[in-house]
């Protein structure tokens, strides 16, 4: 697995962040009483502990999104290319998806959310007749997204920050310019993420081969997950490493002022 420089925060793995309010020293306000509160208006982020990896599904993840599909596309082909008993095997692949979701405590709604996708793509290509149909809503979905997180890094509110931001109940990401660029930097790669399985999946569409449709979604699904996830830390981690940098000098110079 890659590693961080020497020189970096080194997290638990190399997909995992932890971006979490930390205190101030009582010596920045003088006051004993201050010991273990956050600064509000400069709230601070280290990398350490929350994995990206487990918020975006984890190793169950990647079990949960490419049981459907490959289901779909076997039992298409082991049926000679009977597309209602291969739809059929995918909706019961999603259900068997769904009950361990709830078996492990998952929310309702993120267990019926996946299911809801599965039986939307499956609505898709029974009402259309054409296997390939199967995909059209996550090829949709990827493009949606795609314009969705472009607009996000339009406005500054880039989604991989809100989502760490979520995670941790901090808003240093926002509050600090050098950190919401490297969100806004970072958000890209999950954008061009997007775009590319658009790119690969659209040809595919159009030609109707669904088996390779299968195989690319899965194939472009978690593997590219983990890419894109190491490379966003990349990307942000010099930025929180800077961060503290400058707040561990600040707090040295008014402990230096003090004495």
């Amino acid at each position: 697995m890659p590693v961080p420089s020497p020189g970096a925060a080194q997290p638990a793995t190399w997909c995992r962040c932890r971006l979490v309010d930390r205190p101030y020293p009582s010596s920045v306000s003088g006051d004993p009483g201050d010991q273990g509160r956050t600064a509000p208006d400069r709230p601070d982020q280290d990398l350490s502990d929350v994995s990206l990896f487990d918020a975006f599904g984890g190793r169950r993840g990647v079990v949960d999104s490419g049981l459907p599909p490959l289901t779909f596309v076997g039992t298409y082909l082991a049926t000679g290319n009977d597309l209602t008993v291969a739809l059929l095997a995918a909706l019961a692949a999603g259900v068997v998806v769904t009950v361990l979701r709830l078996a492990r405590r998952d929310t309702v709604r993120h267990a019926l959310a996946g299911f809801g996708a599965v039986a939307l793509a499956a609505f898709v290509a029974s009402r259309t007749g054409r296997p390939q149909d199967y995909f059209l809503p996550s090829l949709l979905a990827n493009l949606g997204a795609a314009l969705a997180w472009a607009v996000s890094i339009w406005i500054r509110r880039p989604f991989l920050g809100l989502t760490v931001g979520a995670l941790t109940r901090s808003s240093a990401w926002r509050t600090d310019e050098r950190m919401l660029q490297a969100y806004c930097r970072a958000s890209w790669i999950w954008v061009a993420s997007f775009l590319v399985r658009v790119a690969v999946m659209t040809p595919l569409w159009l030609a109707g081969q669904t088996v390779a449709l299968g195989l690319a979604k899965v194939a472009l699904g978690w593997p590219m997950v983990l890419v894109v996830i190491w490379l966003s830390w990349q990307v942000v981690e010099p930025a929180h490493r800077a961060r503290r940098q400058r707040l561990s000098e600040d707090a040295a110079a008014i402990d230096a002022a003090r004495h």
